[in-house]
């Protein structure tokens, strides 16, 4: 059998014991420390944390069971395999109690301990590769991202909201980051390790959506032909994201109701009562109150999701905001295209914070994706956006007329084309600056030249 390396720790009064648990130790091929007492021991970890502690209960200045209380109140994670002569079953249960793996009595059986050590190190990488998986899956999670004084209160209002089971309504323009608000809020709440379920309720039609969210029986409908769970079901002990409610079908807006009063509902064609335990947020885009007075949403239910209402402050409303999420999504899509593009520039940031954003925090997203793939140096800049209806910006002064969006390259051309003649008229036709202004390279710039057909003066070669 394959050893497994790991550094385990050996605290144990008696020299001869430790001594035997060594060669024990070294035989399965893990790396051994000694501490004769818990102060030493103690002093090892925090040196270098082991994968694992072998530990006598008796033992002077600092017994076993006040190490484990020690560590258990530091929060050290820790396996510990208890080890003692003097073992008893109350001794067993307590060290048990205070988070112990194991409880092997003095003699030991070498091949009862090999077996044990092997689990109790298993364990404690399978925990690691747990941690590890969650962590990555974490970092796919959006964050909410910026410092701005109107989504830090979003923030916190949200933080708020996830300690309680209460209902959470999100409005804002699309784009504005809802989704990313449901998510944060699920994973600050004690339904973290159960399911978060996302329904759109525009993006289906009203009989494809009753049966997504509560399931139908066997033979409920044409087409019917098993029983399926909806994702009310599905979500128990989770949260359910209701995106676009504003746009629910009045007839579902009253099983809704029913959800949201007693947590049961029936399966589409059904007439048992399915209870679950679910925590709902809803988002939407519409002003509510008004549907409410004008009769297209129930007011009852309004009330039922209006407990936690949060408001998320349009793009507009923070520019200052732009450079961090910028950022973001620079990492993440040059990730996915695997380019080595870094950052954003000065330059290319003043044009995207004099921009209007009519789609929010997606619209940014999606330029600075396009901008990514375009970018070809480590530096996306003004060349390599592509906003439309910008009047603020110098580079972006001299629009073009959209091309058709089928002919992508071609709009891409025309946009670049025009961001460097502008550049190009600024500096008086000198290149160096114009390099500058645009934040490039000028063997770059005069590169870029050729390749669009533009001449020095900013005109076009014929």
């Amino acid at each position: 059998m394959d050893a497994i390396v790991a550094r385990v720790l050996i605290v144990d009064d008696d020299a001869a014991s430790r001594r035997l648990l060594e060669v024990r130790l070294r035989a399965l091929g893990c790396e051994t420390a000694m501490a004769a007492d818990g102060q030493e021991a103690l002093a090892a970890i925090q040196q270098e944390l082991p994968a694992l502690m072998l530990l006598d209960l008796e033992m002077p200045r600092m017994g076993g069971m006040e190490l484990l209380r020690t560590l258990r109140r530091d929060a050290v994670d820790l396996p510990v395999i208890v080890i003692t002569a003097h073992g008893s079953i109350e001794a067993a249960v307590e060290a048990m109690r205070e988070g112990t793996y194991d409880f092997l009595p003095k003699p030991f059986d070498p091949h009862h301990l090999e077996i044990v050590v092997r689990k109790a190190l298993e364990r404690r990488q399978l925990v690691q590769a747990n941690r590890l998986l969650q962590a990555s899956l974490d970092a796919r999670i959006p964050q909410i991202l910026g410092d701005s004084p109107t989504i830090r209160q979003a923030a916190e209002l949200a933080r708020k909201a996830a300690g309680s089971n209460s209902t959470v309504l999100l409005l804002g323009e699309s784009g504005t980051g809802k989704e990313v608000f449901a998510h944060a809020i699920h994973r600050w709440s004690e339904r973290r390790d159960k399911p978060l379920v996302i329904v759109n309720c525009v993006a289906l039609s009203e009989h494809l959506l009753e049966s997504e969210l509560f399931g139908h029986e066997r033979g409920a409908f044409t087409g019917a032909h098993q029983t399926k769970k909806g994702k009310f079901e599905l979500a128990h002990g989770g949260t359910v994201f209701l995106d676009e409610i504003g746009d629910m079908p009045g007839a579902l807006q009253a099983k809704l109701l029913r959800v949201l009063q007693d947590h049961s509902f029936e399966r589409v064609g059904g007439t048992k009562s399915i209870r679950a335990d679910i925590r709902v947020i809803a988002a939407t885009n519409r002003n509510l109150d008004d549907a409410v007075k004008e009769g297209r949403f129930r007011e009852d239910l309004f009330y039922r999701l209006n407990v936690m209402r949060i408001s998320l402050p349009p793009l507009r409303d923070r520019m200052e905001d732009i450079p961090a999420l910028a950022g973001h999504f620079v990492t993440k899509y040059a990730a996915e295209v695997k380019k080595r593009v870094r950052d954003v520039n000065s330059q290319a940031l003043t044009i995207l914070q004099a921009h209007t954003w009519r789609g929010n925090v997606r619209e940014l997203g999606n330029v600075i994706e396009r901008a990514v793939v375009l970018c070809s140096g480590d530096q996306i800049g003004p060349v390599d956006l592509a906003l439309s209806g910008s009047s603020s910006s110098t580079a972006t002064s001299s629009a073009v007329v959209p091309t058709p969006l089928t002919d992508f390259h071609s709009q891409v051309k025309a946009h670049k084309q025009a961001v460097i003649r502008t550049a190009l008229r600024e500096a008086g036709g000198n290149q160096t600056k114009a390099a500058e202004l645009l934040g490039l390279q000028r063997t770059y710039l005069v590169k870029l030249l050729r390749a669009l057909g533009i001449r020095a003066n900013g005109g076009a070669e014929r």
